[in-house]
């Protein structure tokens, strides 16, 4: 293989439908006048989604986006929640900036916790001590599915039965993961499970997401909070947004429903060959039997963690994307660490200093793993000392 094989190798290639495929959908959308409030094209993908990818248990409402889903899912969680003497939030701090965000405009403080050094999700050792020390003062416990890794739900219906503290479950890139029995990751919770649909997801739309949880009650409820609170019609019985996914959205999300396990599985194959040609560096432990990654996570030895930007330089210059998912964590990023507190978070420091990101799409072929691993594998033995 030469070197001119490849004069590029991107980061993350979007998977959305061609809309330019689906004149059939869009003719008959145009001829219905419906566009957008939860209309029918709406109501046939959440119902095709739960049944396809939760095995046909529980409800599902659609968002704008993952974010103002995550926001909802907060707001309703903690609905008899005063946050005057409740006001913080659990959450790890090895995640993406919307989790805190949506925290943070539900009205809530991010409380941080570390994270376990195996499964990179939120140590439930964390947890239970800022639970201890902050008692009565917790309002959520909000961990994160990292990477679409299946969070142990039964561990934290537990907690909540326990301590009174409701779950919400930031599951953004999980749709098309498997737990550790095999079905689809979140089936039957009795949480809130918030899902992305954004554009560098496995199965994108450009933007959009949804709500699934085994909880018909929760699913509407929810349901109206989107649609500006309208617990009645036209009559506002509860906090409310406007966070409906337009028509030609859900049209697109349908669409994508076709594809996305032939996708996954040709993602898993990539994924296979990333650990196969990787030997002897750390990965993620995975807690299912499948995760629907968006890239190849994978962690720098220690003495190569001073050299890991240089490192990344050399494989921008041979023309290959990668990332650093997800580094700086959120409690060094400066609004978060004025808007927060957080325990000791030894084992995130050390997981986002040494993290890099590879490209894994499902269009990569063997020859382009191959290229991008021995790229690697070469930047990291120039430092290797």
């Amino acid at each position: 293989m030469t070197e001119m094989s490849y004069p590029e190798i991107s980061f993350i290639r979007s998977n959305i439908p061609k809309i330019s495929q689906l004149s059939d959908g869009i003719i008959a959308m145009e001829a219905s006048g419906i566009y957008t409030n939860y209309g029918p094209i709406n109501q046939k993908f959440e119902t095709r989604l739960v049944e396809q990818m939760f095995g046909g248990v529980g409800r599902c409402v659609t968002v704008c986006n993952a974010t103002i889903g995550l926001m909802m899912a907060l707001k309703y969680a903690t609905r008899h929640t005063d946050p005057a003497r409740a006001r913080y939030v659990i959450m790890p701090s090895f995640t993406f900036a919307a989790a805190a965000h949506a925290v943070l405009w539900a009205g809530f403080t991010p409380l941080f916790c570390d994270i376990d050094p195996l499964d990179w999700m939120a140590s439930h050792q964390s947890e239970d001590d800022l639970l201890r020390k902050y008692d009565g003062q917790v309002a959520a416990v909000f961990p994160y599915a990292t990477f679409g890794n299946a969070i142990d739900i039964a561990h934290y219906t537990e907690l909540e039965k326990t301590t009174g503290v409701p779950v919400v479950i930031d599951a953004a890139a999980s749709l098309g993961a498997h737990d550790a029995q095999g079905r689809g990751f979140g089936s039957g919770s009795p949480h809130a499970i918030v899902c992305s649909l954004h554009a560098t997801k496995t199965m994108g739309i450009g933007e959009g997401g949804f709500i699934y949880a085994n909880n018909p009650d929760m699913i509407e409820a929810l349901r109206a909070m989107g649609n500006f609170g309208f617990g009645q019609i036209r009559h506002a019985t509860m906090p409310g947004l406007n966070s409906k996914l337009p028509e030609i959205g859900a049209l697109l999300a349908l669409s994508g429903l076709d594809h996305l396990d032939g996708v996954i599985r040709k993602k898993v194959q990539i994924e296979q060959l990333y650990y196969e040609l990787l030997h002897g560096l750390e990965f993620q432990h995975q807690r299912g039997t499948r995760t629907s990654y968006q890239f190849l996570p994978v962690r720098l030895p220690a003495h190569l963690v001073p050299h890991r930007g240089a490192i990344l330089e050399r494989m921008k210059n041979r023309r290959i994307g990668t990332s650093t998912y997800f580094s700086p964590h959120l409690h060094e990023q400066s609004y978060f660490s004025t808007h927060s507190q957080a325990g000791d978070l030894g084992a995130t420091r050390a997981l986002s200093a040494s993290i890099v990101s590879l490209p894994l799409w499902h269009e990569m072929t063997p020859e382009m793993v191959q290229y991008v691993c021995r790229e690697f594998l070469d930047a990291c033995a120039a430092y290797d000392m």
